[in-house]
């Protein structure tokens, strides 16, 4: 039996790079979608100790027609993509008043248009056949915005709705395609050593701050039990959940929590970042925190949460009943 192909952009670095690897251990064929040459050798010489048939295949996920290439690549050459997950991810840390339009185009054309440039290149393929799994990475932020990280934040908000709206279509059109969407926290992964930075200081991910293994293993769980949406870890439950109904309360603790909590006492030094080129020499799947990271976290598809909130309401409305008979009598 042929294994199933995944596509993973953004594959040979933090959470992409992770989840090639629980993918490759899992028997996928793994095609691997990054810019770098060297961290795509290092990635692919890494599955292939594991066993996996890999592709690597140098591209930028904001050009879509090198994406589009990209998943012919794919089916021509390992098999029929069963599974694509959108991974990619840029950054720019500062204040809005210190960034310039140029850097928020480009996190936008690589955190939301690379998403949107992978989703459509993959369901040319799928449509075809009627099947098939695209898994987008989000993020808390999806939901919850930051200070300092604008640029991001807001494309993973567009990602969301362009992916509500995906589902919508596809649940129109009676397709067995499945689009599935993670909402991760924060992950000890390079980006912090190589994210454009206009703080002066070293950056941190705000605690608690988990293993991109954790991330890897959700995504995996997602391709399989295709949730309408995975949230993992408690900062992301409530994160979400507290935006839902005390929006303007995290304002002001996001104010004044989130903006020195992305920042050590360090001084930043003069270095590459990744915005427009890749830095060669931090492509693995962690970065320098791995003494705080956690190896699990509780996730939850966004439908058991929104049946637990149903039946919370319901035993709170239950209590209140019983307590106004008690206090009638």
């Amino acid at each position: 039996m042929t294994a199933p192909t995944v596509v993973i952009c953004g594959a040979t670095a933090g959470v992409g790079r992770a989840t090639a690897r629980v993918f490759a251990q899992a028997g996928y064929a793994v095609a691997l979608v990054a810019r770098g040459e060297r961290g795509l050798m290092d990635t692919q010489a890494e599955l292939e100790r594991l066993g996996a048939r890999v592709l690597s295949i140098a591209a930028d996920v904001a050009d879509a027609e090198a994406i589009d290439q990209a998943a012919a690549r794919v089916e021509a050459e390992l098999g029929p993509i069963g599974v694509w997950v959108n991974a990619a991810m840029a950054t720019v840390f500062g204040p809005i008043e210190r960034l310039s339009a140029a850097e928020i185009r480009r996190v936008t054309e690589v955190t939301y248009l690379g998403a949107v440039h992978g989703t459509m290149a993959a369901l040319r393929h799928m449509r075809a056949r009627d099947q098939g799994t695209i898994v987008q990475v989000g993020s808390a932020l999806s939901y919850r915005a930051i200070p300092l990280q604008s640029a991001y934040c807001a494309a993973k908000f567009a990602l969301r709705g362009f992916t509500d709206s995906l589902r919508c279509e596809l649940i129109h059109d009676n397709s067995r395609v499945r689009v599935t969407m993670v909402q991760l926290p924060a992950h000890n992964t390079p980006q912090f050593d190589w994210a454009r930075n206009r703080m002066g200081k070293r950056l941190q991910p705000v605690p608690p701050i988990h293993t991109p293994e954790v991330a890897a293993r959700a995504i995996l769980r997602a391709t399989i039990e295709a949730p309408r949406e995975l949230w993992l870890g408690k900062a992301s439950f409530q994160a979400i959940i507290g935006t839902l109904f005390m929006p303007g309360l995290l304002d002001r603790m996001m104010a004044r929590q989130a903006w020195s909590g992305q920042l050590t006492a360090e001084d930043a030094s003069d270095r590459p970042d990744n915005l427009y080129q890749p830095v060669e020499g931090l492509h693995h799947a962690e970065g320098r925190f791995g003494e705080q990271a956690r190896d699990k976290a509780l996730g939850l598809a966004s439908e058991t949460v929104g049946k637990l909130a149903v039946l919370g309401g319901a035993a709170i409305a239950l209590l209140a009943g019983l307590i106004i008979a008690w206090l009638a009598d």
